[in-house]
């Protein structure tokens, strides 16, 4: 499907592309700072010129895919793929390879990822998708686990023959892939002194008088290390690599507690950086607010020197409502008023669109599709209002454990591919 931008001078293609493809397409457009639809441009270029006779792609299980290209490029694609005899889709699954090929990812950069969840709304879903991207980037690599095609859960499974999804959203549901578990090593670090994450997945927060991870930002612990607080969460399907900071009260003393630091902003790197060389992905589940402590999470998330770009950052759960786009608004203006006075770099690494269901009606999905025209930052997968996380909760686990093949399950494990 071909259709014309305003302008004119590029028009919006439809086909179908492998999956990994697609990701490693993504992945490589953001490690070279290229506009995804540049690269695809240059690749079908590229390949069209070439006398190199390429190998086949396997495309089998391609989904849905677009992109938009300068007018006219498509037709001489198609034009191409015909005179060679092969399939649309494979010519343009070899153009993408091609251009892969010939533009090889930067040298490895040395930081840990640092993925801050943050909303100042409570209720929004940022600690169970905390815990569930933590899961899904530490199961055990032998493990060979679905991920879903598309980051799109609407309904839990035993709702699906009951619903009267349109026919793509049921397909959508239907569609599973096969991979190998990430084996990332990994900290979950519960910033919010509710400890929700904590209590969540059955550890115990730390005492109100015993060092805590606010008294190590505060300076006021001189003794120990916080890697003395880590919690490693024993459960075999992370084979040890799924570790907890727990949450403490005193947090909510927090603001005032870093207020007169010098350098209030850095005292969460501060802290946590002596850990960093023990992980490969640290997530921090922030409270619902808009202090100083928020911006020290915010200032932790930065882009450091050299780093690659969407390496870390700011990851933010939203729902389909109108109060969750004004806290979002507010929590914009505060990370933008950080890059100015702190003179950094904060990337976005997507919206997460949470508890959804579309059977709430009209207010529920036009705010669903006012989150999909944001361009920056772009949602990252929606998650319906689904029943797996409430049960892992309460029976203590983490979603990608307690219910490994739940649809909420896959889509978590799609976001955080998405995301990596």
């Amino acid at each position: 499907m071909v259709t014309s931008s305003p302008s004119g001078d590029r028009e919006k293609v439809v086909s179908k592309l492998p999956s990994q493809l697609r990701h490693d397409l993504k992945v490589r457009a953001a490690q070279l700072g290229v506009d995804i639809q540049d690269a695809v441009s240059q690749g079908i270029e590229m390949w069209r010129t070439s006398g190199e006779e390429l190998s086949s792609v396997d495309t089998t299980g391609g989904v849905a895919w677009s992109s938009w290209l300068p007018h006219g490029q498509w037709s001489e694609l198609k034009q191409t793929c015909a005179d060679r005899g092969i399939p649309l889709v494979q010519g343009l699954a070899q153009a993408i390879e091609l251009w892969l090929r010939e533009h090889s990812a930067p040298a490895a950069q040395p930081y840990v990822r640092r993925f801050v969840l943050c909303n100042q709304k409570g209720g929004v879903g940022k600690t169970a998708i905390a815990a569930g991207i933590a899961g899904a980037c530490a199961e055990d690599s032998a493990l060979q686990v679905p991920v879903a095609a598309e980051a799109v859960a609407l309904q839990s499974d035993d709702e699906v023959a009951d619903s009267d999804l349109p026919g793509e959203a049921e397909e959508l549901l239907q569609k599973d892939e096969i991979h190998p578990g990430l084996g990332l090593r990994v900290l979950l670090v519960d910033y919010d002194p509710q400890g929700h994450l904590t209590k969540q997945l059955g550890a115990p927060t730390i005492g109100i008088d015993d060092p805590s991870l606010a008294k190590y930002m505060a300076g006021t612990v001189r003794t120990g290390s916080v890697r003395d607080l880590i919690v490693k969460l024993d459960d075999k399907r992370f084979a040890g690599r799924l570790h907890l900071l727990p949450a403490c009260a005193d947090a909510f003393l927090l603001d005032i507690m870093i207020s007169t630091d010098r350098n209030r902003q850095a005292t969460l790197e501060r802290a946590l950086e002596p850990l960093e060389a023990d992980y490969d992905v640290i997530v921090v589940d922030c409270p619902p607010s808009l202090g100083v402590g928020m911006d020290a999470a915010i200032y932790y998330g930065r882009r450091r020197e050299d780093e690659a770009p969407g390496n870390s950052g700011v990851l933010i759960p939203v729902q389909a409502e109108d109060s969750s786009a004004d806290a979002f608004a507010l929590l914009l203006d505060q990370i933008e008023s950080g890059q100015t006075d702190w003179r950094i770099q904060v990337d976005h690494l997507g919206l997460i669109v949470n508890l959804y269901d579309a059977r709430d009606g009209y207010v529920i999905t036009s705010s669903l599709e006012a989150w999909k025209e944001l361009k920056e930052p772009r949602v990252v997968g929606v998650i319906g209002r689904l029943k797996d996380q409430r049960e892992a909760v309460r029976n203590k686990r983490a979603l990608v454990s307690y219910a490994p093949t739940s649809q909420q399950a896959k889509v978590i494990r799609r976001i955080t591919r998405e995301i990596l």
